[in-house]
């Protein structure tokens, strides 16, 4: 289950992770995380962070939202291509459409050209809305497989502005997996504090003593703000934090240094769950 319609980056990602699975899109983030909980799909393939334009926030809060476990990651270097239909030339094109992400991410290019941009829920979407209309004036910013699908011409490739334009995706389940020590895991982790000077410098030493090395940090100021937020049960209940911090560390939760490390963040942080424990993925 991933976001967007076959051709998307996310697909890719979940064919990259699971090369012989039945891929099932659907229009939105949480519709995959729904569908995952409701059985009918066994994993959800979600962006978390792109090298380029930072991390998915809505990504982050759904993780909270809803029950699933963090079961693998999925490292992906986007080739994004300028795709319009067959006969037509990139100077007859006046105006482009992909989603924000990818427009913003192929500036350079889309400048050079001066053409108008247009947003969409998703890159596949673009190519397909170009070919079933039969746009002559219009292009799209999708992937090589995109033109494929949906018979249109690749003007040009590698368009994006910075090269390596990498996106990460988590996998999400409904069990976790069973830690393991035996390869290189993950353990992304989501937690709040008490306000107070230092409070953080004391939750980032938890780990620091132990020489576990934090991949990512990521804060979400929630003030005023309730969140839902479900428990083992999958009860929610609203709840007001400050702050919400999101941590990736290399280090597995089979390991006693993880282990020591959560045991001592739990004695002060005001709320802590362990999001998933994961093989890392080292693969572009």
């Amino acid at each position: 289950m991933m976001q967007g319609l076959p051709g998307s980056f996310s697909e890719d990602a979940a064919l990259k992770a699971y090369p012989k699975c039945e891929t099932v899109p659907c229009d939105e983030f949480e519709d995959a995380f729904k569908a995952v909980e409701l059985w009918l799909a066994d994993k959800a393939v979600l962006p978390i962070e792109n090298s380029s334009s930072g991390s998915i926030h809505r990504n982050y809060d759904l993780l909270l939202r809803h029950r699933l476990h963090i079961v693998g990651e999925v490292q992906l270097a986007a080739n994004f291509c300028l795709l319009a239909l067959p006969g037509i030339k990139a100077d007859q094109l006046k105006r482009v459409l992909s989603h924000p992400q990818a427009l913003a991410s192929s500036d350079i290019v889309l400048t050079q050209l001066g053409v108008a941009r247009e947003n969409v829920d998703d890159t596949a979407s673009a190519a397909q809305y170009v070919a079933s209309n039969g746009l002559r004036d219009a292009g799209a910013v999708a992937s090589a497989r995109a033109a494929e699908i949906y018979g249109l011409n690749i003007l040009a490739d590698r368009i994006q502005d910075e090269p390596d334009n990498i996106t990460r995706f988590l996998v999400l389940a409904r069990d976790p997996i069973i830690p393991r020590t035996d390869k290189l895991f993950k353990t992304s982790i989501v937690f709040t504090l008490d306000e107070g000077p230092g409070v953080l410098f004391k939750a980032l030493a938890v780990f620091a003593l132990r020489e576990i090395n934090l991949t990512k940090i990521e804060s979400r100021p929630q003030r005023k703000r309730p969140l839902r937020v479900v428990d083992d049960s999958n009860n929610g209940t609203a709840k007001y934090f400050d702050y919400l911090f999101y941590i990736d560390f290399e280090a597995s939760m089979a390991d006693p240094r993880a282990q020591n490390a959560l045991g001592h963040l739990q004695e002060f942080a005001t709320f802590l769950r362990v999001l998933g424990c994961y093989p890392m993925d080292a693969t572009l």
